[in-house]
């Protein structure tokens, strides 16, 4: 493992609207500092991510339906490539490299610096809003996310509610649905568009309103990190049944935690070609990301079981994966990540960089010359 947290200079020229970012920093940290000139870079949904993996992988996180993927802000970068070089890629300098990198993960070189595109993104009407979760009320929440402008991209988390202050009691450990929202623009615009999302059921607790970008990104949890069995798919609807079927796995379980997360895509990041990157996704209309909380290695075969049974069910046709969601899920998920000639484009392209897969620890595509047949 090569530790890269040292390395967290940035420089962000407001004039320009660019930033080169050496890729230690966190995502919180960016966007602290970008939010200090009313500016922005689209990560995730978590300070603690570093810039590096998320923005390798692709990048899904709030401004995604208005701005796009992570990688379609990614200006050039410096990478270190299998046979020492340091090499500066963009558009026009190595193009096949900086290809590869806008989504095929770390399997071509150490990322030490990008340059990014930054966006106008200062006040947003974001935060939590949390409803009781329903067949009726899932369904519709990602029937007025489809419809909602591109401003206001959202995270739905149907889920059982936790033991939180904000969460009236007498809901504790029932399922709801967690929304996490973010309005890219003018209040009043963005009050206006979150309104469907309220009336959809009484809240139990609404705690959208006017703040600064950066609040999106609370501090991290500290050590609270629970290992959980997880899936991630593409759906392309979501309707009552769908939303029945969901609650009905829910509510089977007894994990400790378990989440279906809903992410209604679209928008910017699918008017850019399929080709563009390595992120072959671009038509998705609907991530979804299953979880199972576990408290020991002895409950994991059973979590594993549910989610992959959970996620069968849901499944509507289309093998795809997020890289940056999977786990260690072997050869034929990282195929879904990367199909058909995206594949054959990242083999070759290793092949050429790093033919002795050097870079092998992780979600690995290996060079042409090893895969079968070739």
């Amino acid at each position: 493992m090569l530790d890269l947290s040292n390395m967290r200079a940035l420089h962000i020229d407001a004039e320009r609207r660019t930033a080169w970012a050496e890729t230690g920093l966190t995502a919180g940290e960016y966007t602290a500092a970008a939010g200090g000139y009313g500016l922005a870079t689209g990560f995730g949904d978590t300070s603690s991510v570093g810039i590096g993996g998320i923005t390798l992988g692709g990048g899904v996180g709030y401004l995604v339906r208005k701005h796009g993927l992570t990688i379609d802000d990614l200006l050039a970068a410096d990478i270190v490539t299998a046979d020492g070089q340091l090499l500066h890629v963009d558009a026009e300098t190595h193009p096949d490299l900086f290809w590869a990198i806008r989504g095929g993960g770390g399997n071509f070189g150490v990322a030490t610096r990008f340059q990014f595109r930054l966006h106008e993104v200062d006040t947003v009407v974001g935060g939590i809003l949390m409803l009781p979760a329903t067949p009726d009320v899932i369904a519709g929440f990602v029937a007025e996310a489809e419809a909602a402008p591109e401003a206001l991209p959202t995270i739905a988390n149907v889920m059982t509610a936790p033991p939180m202050p904000f969460v009236p009691a007498e809901h504790h450990g029932r399922l709801v649905v967690m929304a996490l929202m973010a309005y890219a623009g003018d209040v009043e615009a963005g009050e206006r568009a979150v309104a469907p999302f309220r009336a959809l059921a009484t809240p139990l607790a609404d705690m959208l309103r006017p703040m600064r970008y950066p609040e999106m990104y609370p501090p991290d949890e500290g050590d609270n990190h629970p290992t959980a069995a997880g899936h991630t798919m593409f759906i392309d609807t979501l309707d009552r049944d769908v939303a029945g079927t969901i609650m009905e796995y829910l509510q089977a379980s007894d994990a400790p935690m378990r989440v279906a997360q809903l992410r209604v895509l679209g928008g910017a990041m699918a008017r850019v070609p399929v080709d563009a990157t390595a992120f072959a996704h671009r038509r998705a209309r609907i991530m979804v990301n299953l979880a199972a909380f576990y408290n020991g290695p002895d409950e994991r075969a059973a979590r594993e079981a549910w989610v992959a049974d959970f996620a069968a069910a849901l499944h509507q046709g289309y093998s795809g994966a997020y890289v940056n969601f999977m786990g260690d899920e072997g050869s034929a998920r990282v195929r879904d990540a990367y199909p058909g000639p995206t594949w054959d484009r990242l083999a070759a392209i290793k092949a050429r960089y790093d033919p002795t897969n050097l870079f092998r620890a992780n979600q690995n595509i290996p060079p042409a010359r090893e895969n079968p047949g070739r």
